[in-house]
């Protein structure tokens, strides 16, 4: 009696995250609630959908994801650096992990993914992800 006590309690809690999963509001105003249907993703992806410029960077607000293509022309202090693409400059920080064991020069052209830093009137890219581009 005591294993089928047992059972019956690990099944009632393993099955339970199941269906707390179909959860919603259920009250005034709610909409019906819809069958979940389970839809393969896939498919082709425009990676420059999500290209900014540095001209267009400070009109980002504060932590937003950005990604830039262009050259890093010039370093400025230990990790701070100047990013540069055809619409102008824009100060970038890199820590050293985020290099990866590349080697970058001014001539080498370079996607940079990061969150825009704002402060007062100041602002940079904190670097997430660097990635060295193929000419």
């Amino acid at each position: 009696m005591k294993k089928l006590a047992a059972m019956t309690a690990i099944m009632m809690m393993t099955t339970a995250p199941v269906f707390a999963a179909q959860g919603g509001f259920n009250g005034p105003s709610a909409t019906p609630v819809q069958t979940q249907t389970q839809t393969q993703q896939g498919g082709f992806v425009d990676n420059d959908a999500n290209l900014t410029t540095a001209a267009k960077v400070k009109d980002q607000k504060d932590d937003s994801w950005v990604k830039l293509r262009g050259n890093i022309t010039e370093r400025l202090s230990d990790d701070r650096y100047l990013f540069r693409d055809t619409t102008g400059t824009v100060n970038v920080e890199i820590d050293h992990k985020r290099w990866n064991g590349q080697t970058i020069s001014p001539q080498d052209k370079v996607e940079i993914q990061g969150k825009v830093d704002k402060e007062w009137n100041e602002f940079e890219i904190d670097v997430k992800q660097v990635i060295k581009l193929n000419k």
